[in-house]
């Protein structure tokens, strides 16, 4: 049986700008044919393990020629693949999404086409340039500057571009940036018409060069411009000087790594991410079960001896409560108990089943919550602390130096990850770093392993270090880190407001 192909636009660089339908096509595809434009972060969304092909086409450097192209689609549909061809931007604007389509209505292979957005209308969006505006012009123009426009077979209509549109939007033009605006001054264009050139437009890495048709070529060679880029040349241009909300974000061109356990990244990536940084993911942990469950069986079926629940992370409610769940047991059997928290975020973990905290210190480390119990009579009161393997002593010392009977149980543990340390080494040599955040004392050992000893100091000289607290800061410091950055509040939110405070 023949299966079917989506021609699907994944818009501009910025992943979220795909449609709903388009996302759909990637999450049930069995194959992702995808090209060098599209976002790296969709083509992962894919939940059922498809088979990923990159035919992505740069500058003199093609992977598939566009006919390789066709007969791979072709070839997976008629396996009964569902195929989805993510490309950049919109498929039919110079995306070569007709030529495709055309090949499988030939081999009468079902196909549908999912609109994208246009690289020709994000990038100037986002670099704050309305392509339309009442009171400068009504016509625009998408012309693709990949052809030399000094050939004899040009089917560019020059002289109607240079008198008869407002906005005019070229595409791959970059290298062929002298031939267009040679040929539109000659057909009547001001040499004074403004210009703005965008890369990588929708990204953290965008860059605009502003200028006019007189000058523009220079600007680009001063600035080093290289493809992927989009030209926009027209009055509308100067309206960019207002309206230019995305590189104004405070932390935009920044680029920070975020070291913290990948599943529990999202939050402080997502809030650097709105705020215009660019996000290398470099999970130094990750959050596994105990090697044994033994300790925390036995203190479950034996809670009703127990008056307080301590927890000290986020980690610790959840598998604390996966494991009462798993052996039939729910929030009833805890009624007795009293519990306490370290931290909102811990403690909002707890609200999620059920329970408000009844001790949340007003700082958020161990040391906080033994001030906390210092007004409360725990003399001969059981306490279960479910929490990491190998975590700080100074809570059950100090609880029972009170008086308190404290069983310190083993809930999860965090291991070393190695992925992406040949990415973040090179990041470190080419200066392309500025941030390094570090959100526990785990992230900071780990994050050491990661680099090559003798090249530590060289690679981390330039870099700033961000820390959520004071302990993980020490940590730091026992390892020759220098910390710039520590967070007043130890929380994400408490991180993310001290990154923007120093650029500030």
């Amino acid at each position: 049986m023949k299966g079917k192909v989506y021609l699907v636009g994944s818009g501009p660089g910025d992943p979220g700008l795909i449609t709903v339908k388009g996302l759909n096509c990637i999450l049930k595809a069995d194959v992702i044919v995808y090209d060098f434009l599209a976002s790296p972060v969709l083509v992962n969304q894919n939940s059922t393990d498809a088979e990923l092909i990159y035919v992505g086409k740069r500058s003199s450097d093609h992977t598939l020629s566009q006919d390789k192209i066709n007969e791979l689609l072709v070839s997976k549909a008629k396996q009964g693949k569902i195929v989805t061809r993510l490309k950049g931007g919109d498929p039919f604007i110079f995306g070569r999404g007709g030529e495709e389509a055309e090949i499988l209505a030939q081999e009468k292979i079902p196909f549908e086409i999912i609109p994208g957005i246009s690289s020709g209308v994000g990038a100037p969006t986002y670099a704050g340039i309305p392509l339309s505006h009442r009171h400068y012009t009504s016509t625009i123009a998408f012309i693709t500057g990949h052809e030399d426009p000094t050939k004899e077979s040009t089917n560019i209509n020059w002289a109607s571009l240079a008198k008869g549109i407002g906005t005019l939007v070229f595409f791959m033009g970059v290298k062929n940036l002298k031939n267009i605006i040679q040929n539109l001054i000659q057909n009547g264009k001001s040499p004074q018409t403004p210009v703005a050139i965008i890369r990588w437009g929708t990204t953290p890495k965008q860059t605009t060069i502003y200028g006019t048709c007189q000058d523009i070529e220079q600007k680009v060679k001063m600035a080093g411009l290289k493809p992927p880029a989009i030209i926009v040349i027209g009055e509308v241009v100067e309206l960019r000087k207002n309206l230019n909300w995305f590189e104004n974000r405070p932390l935009f061109g920044k680029t920070i790594v975020v070291t913290r356990a990948r599943n529990q990244a999202s939050d402080i990536v997502n809030l650097l991410t709105h705020a215009g940084a660019n996000c290398i993911e470099c999970p130094t942990i990750k959050v596994v079960p105990p090697l044994d469950w033994g300790e925390i069986d036995k203190a479950i079926d034996n809670i009703s001896t127990y008056d307080w629940l301590v927890f000290t992370s986020v980690n610790g409610v959840s598998y604390f409560f996966e494991r009462l769940y798993l052996k039939n047991k729910d929030v009833r059997i805890l009624g007795h108990i009293k519990t306490a928290c370290i931290g909102p975020q811990t403690a909002n973990q707890l609200r999620t089943y059920g329970i408000t905290t009844d001790v949340l210190p007003k700082t958020y480390q161990a040391e906080s919550v033994v001030e906390s119990f210092k007004n409360i009579e725990i003399t001969g009161k059981k306490i279960l602390l479910p929490r990491a393997e190998q975590a700080r002593p100074i809570l059950p010392v100090e609880l029972k130096k009170m008086g308190a009977v404290v069983d310190e149980i083993t809930v999860y543990r965090t291991l070393p990850v190695f992925e992406n340390n040949e990415e973040l080494i090179d990041n470190l040599e080419n200066n392309s770093i500025d941030i390094i955040t570090f959100t526990s004392s785990s992230t900071v050992t780990n994050f050491i392993k990661l680099l090559p000893e003798d090249k530590f100091s060289d690679l981390m000289k330039n870099v700033t270090c961000a820390s959520i607290g004071p302990i993980t800061a020490d940590t730091a410091k026992k390892h020759n880190i220098d910390i710039q950055i520590i967070a007043d509040e130890f929380t994400i939110n408490g991180l993310y407001n001290a990154i923007l405070n120093y650029y500030k």
